[in-house]
C-alpha cells in the first residue's frame, strides 16, 4: 500500500509552508506530495496567505526534492487550456527528473471561477474529455510528427506536440463519485482511478464500475490502479487525536466514521479494509500543514507497516 501526502493550500498555506512539507514527505519516507488546484478558500478557513497555483508550486517543489512524485488531485479543467497544460505539466516532469503524476478533473467550485474572473461553462464533463484526448495525444505523438485533434470545444492543428515530458508516460489520473461517464473516462485515458472522500463499501461499488469499463475498453484487469483520498487525523492517545481533530475543525466521531482518524493501530486496520475493497494507494489528506508531528508519528507507525519501502 502506497502512502502520500494530500494538502489543500487554499485553506491557507504558503509555498514556504508547502516546501517544509514536501521535504518532510521525502525525509520521512511517504511515496508522494500532492495538492489540490482551488484558488479560494472553503468553508471557515481563512485562507491566509492567500492562494498558490498548483503547477507553479509544483515546479518549485521539482527543483527542491529528489525522490518523491509530485501531482495534483486534481487539476481544474476550466483553470488550463490542454494544449498549454500539456506544456506545463511537460516541463514541470522535466524539472523534477521525471517524477510528476496528473490528475485532471472538470472543475466543480463555481465561486473561485467567479472570484478570479474565471469562465465556468455548464459542460465541463464533454471539455474534459476532450482535454484528456489532447494532453494524452500530444504526449504520445512521436518526435517528428503532428497532432491535430478537432473537438466541439477545442481544436488543434499541426502541433508540433512539443515538448515532451521526462517519462515516457506521465500517468494521468482520474477521479469521481459518477457511476457511467465517470469509469469510461477512467478507462480510456488513466493510469489511476481515484476514488475521492468516500466510504468502503462506495468505494468497493465504484472499483467494480472501472474494472468493467476498463475491460470494455480492452485493458487488462489490473492495469488500471484504483486508490483513495481520505483526511487523516492520527494521535498517540485520544487526547492527541481530538486535539488535532480541534485543530481542524473536525469532530472525531465523525472523523473516524468518514475517513482515517484514531491511533496508528485503528488508522492501520481502516486502510487494510480499504484494501481488501481493491485500493492499493491512499492520499493522506493533511490540513494542519504545521503539524509536522503529525507527520512524523504516521511515518513511524502507520507507514512503517504499510509501506514497501
Amino acid at each position: 500500500m502506497d502512502l502520500r501526502i494530500f494538502t489543500e493550500p487554499q485553506q491557507g498555506a504558503s509555498y514556504d509552508t508547502l516546501l517544509t512539507v514536501a521535504k518532510a514527505t521525502e525525509d520521512l519516507g511517504f511515496d508522494a506530495f500532492f495538492r489540490s488546484d482551488h484558488y479560494l478558500r472553503m468553508g471557515s478557513a481563512d485562507g491566509l496567505p492567500g492562494p498558490t497555483d498548483a503547477w507553479i508550486t509544483l515546479a518549485g517543489l521539482a527543483r527542491e526534492t529528489k525522490r518523491i512524485r509530485l501531482g495534483t488531485l486534481m487539476t481544474a479543467g476550466t483553470f488550463r487550456l490542454p494544449g498549454v497544460l500539456a506544456i506545463q505539466v511537460a516541463q514541470v516532469d522535466q524539472m523534477s527528473g521525471g517524477r510528476v503524476e496528473l490528475g485532471l478533473g472538470a472543475g466543480w467550485f463555481e465561486q473561485e471561477h467567479k472570484a478570479y474572473g474565471i469562465p465556468f461553462p455548464a459542460d465541463r464533463m464533454s471539455r474534459l474529455e476532450e482535454q484528456l484526448a489532447i494532453v494524452t495525444g500530444l504526449w504520445a505523438t512521436e518526435a517528428g510528427a503532428t497532432f491535430d485533434y478537432a473537438g466541439r470545444h477545442y481544436q488543434v492543428e499541426n502541433s508540433p506536440a512539443l515538448p515532451k515530458p521526462a517519462q515516457a508516460k506521465v500517468p494521468v489520473l482520474v477521479g469521481g463519485h459518477g457511476a457511467k461517464r465517470t469509469p469510461r473516462l477512467a478507462a480510456r485515458y488513466a493510469d489511476e482511478f481515484n476514488m475521492p472522500f468516500a466510504s468502503i463499501a462506495d468505494s468497493e461499488r465504484q472499483f467494480a464500475r472501472v474494472r468493467e469499463a476498463a475491460e470494455e475498453a480492452g485493458r487488462e484487469p489490473g492495469d488500471l490502479r484504483c486508490s483513495n483520498a481520505l483526511v487523516v487525523c492520527v494521535g498517540k492517545d485520544d487526547a492527541e487525536v481530538a486535539r488535532r481533530a480541534a485543530a481542524i475543525g473536525r469532530d472525531v466521531d465523525e472523523l473516524k466514521a468518514n475517513g482515517l482518524a484514531g491511533s496508528p493501530a485503528e488508522v492501520v486496520e481502516k486502510i487494510g479494509a480499504y484494501a481488501a475493497a481493491g485500493s492499493s494507494r491512499v492520499y493522506l489528506q493533511l490540513l494542519d500543514l504545521d503539524d509536522l508531528d503529525h507527520l512524523e508519528l504516521i511515518s513511524a507507525q502507520v507507514l512503517s507497516q504499510l509501506s514497501p519501502h
